[in-house]
């Protein structure tokens, strides 16, 4: 059989043929603006948080709005440190794709930074993507699938 349809039918079995890679990562030091500037710029909703290079949190559109505009505060002048989620759940890119699944139901998230077996961030899984390796032809799917209408 030829490779390229074998590779076609390929079925994703771990976190790591599913994630995005390389995760888009901002500076906890750096402004709220400068991170939905980013979001903008790359059409996505979340940044991973490092500080001093290692994995400290995450920050969405939603914390944006809620934890910033919807207070009143200035994001240029709040930090992504002081609103992102610091408690944060992660998942190897050698776990089975139906554990990170678990994860996300147990967790109540949305998505899971994932890092390899030394602990170092390489990549994000979301609910999106687990729902296009799982069921493309789902509404999810079908949603995580489709050109943003920006």
């Amino acid at each position: 059989m030829d490779r390229r349809v074998e590779e076609e039918h390929h079925e994703p079995q771990s976190v790591g043929d599913i994630m995005t890679r390389p995760p888009r990562t901002i500076d906890v030091t750096a402004s709220v603006m400068d991170a939905a500037t980013l979001m903008r710029e790359g059409d996505f909703g979340d940044v991973v948080v490092l500080e001093d290079g290692r994995l400290c949190g995450i920050l969405t559109d939603r914390d944006i709005v809620v934890r910033v505009l919807a207070t009143g505060d200035d994001p240029s002048s709040v930090r992504v440190g002081d609103v992102c989620s610091r408690v944060l759940t992660t998942v190897s890119e050698r776990d089975r794709i139906s554990d990170a699944v678990r994860l996300i139901r147990a967790k109540a998230v949305r998505r899971l930074p994932v890092v390899d077996d030394d602990g170092k961030l390489v990549g994000i899984v979301s609910l999106g993507d687990l729902a296009l390796a799982r069921d493309p032809k789902s509404a999810l799917g079908d949603i995580s699938a489709a050109t943003p209408n920006i």
